[in-house]
């Protein structure tokens, strides 16, 4: 379990509850927040193994992590459940998200200075061996840098009108693009693509 995936340690002990069950029902757990505020958010991504999850899917997860968690009990005070998909401009929280997302540009930031910086952005060129691969700007000249994957501390593809245009194709594609999602998409852009939320 990276700590793209589970920041803190009761982020850590949520995915180890959740994690299972959303890999046994055939998806994967991209992020998992637990939000403080006036009522707490426990924010989950999760997406299919190759990308494209949809609504009814996020509420089957939203029923099934649900009855996991009034069993488990972890959180103590009321919270907001949420299930979403990871969005266009998707976190980036795995080895091999790296590899699937390459061509398309993303903003990194690492935990320690590396070579007196902690934010790189620039286009994924891949992954090798332990080390995640982007071309950046260096000195007018755009070079291709190497960051450990456990340097990193957060990490995400940039929304561009590129990879919108994409995402739609992919939809089209799969056979559940819906013509008005186009508009729904441009006026959330930014924001997950689908969510399932429940109160408990």
């Amino acid at each position: 379990m990276t700590e793209l995936i589970a920041k803190t340690a009761i982020d850590r002990r949520l995915a180890g509850i959740i994690g299972p069950v959303i890999e046994g029902m055939g998806f994967e757990l991209v992020r998992v927040r637990l939000m403080g505020g006036k009522t707490r958010i426990l924010q989950i991504m999760a997406d299919r193994p190759d990308g494209g999850i949809e609504v009814d899917e996020c509420a089957a997860i939203s029923t099934a992590i649900s009855a996991v968690l009034d069993v488990e009990d972890p959180i103590e005070d009321n919270y907001v459940l949420e299930v979403s998909s990871p969005g266009i401009d998707r976190p980036l929280t795995r080895l091999k998200d790296f590899e699937m997302w390459k061509g398309w540009e993303a903003r990194i930031e690492t935990t320690e200075l590396i070579d007196g910086r902690r934010r790189f952005k620039g286009g994924l060129a891949g992954v090798e061996g332990e080390e995640i691969l982007i071309e950046i700007e260096e000195a007018g000249q755009e070079v291709i840098i190497g960051l450990r994957f456990d340097w990193l501390s957060d990490a995400k593809l940039i929304l561009t009108d590129g990879l919108i245009a994409e995402m739609l194709r992919q939809k089209k594609a799969s056979g559940v693009f819906d013509e008005t999602q186009f508009d729904e998409i441009e006026e959330t852009e930014g924001d997950d693509d689908v969510t399932e939320e429940t109160k408990h």
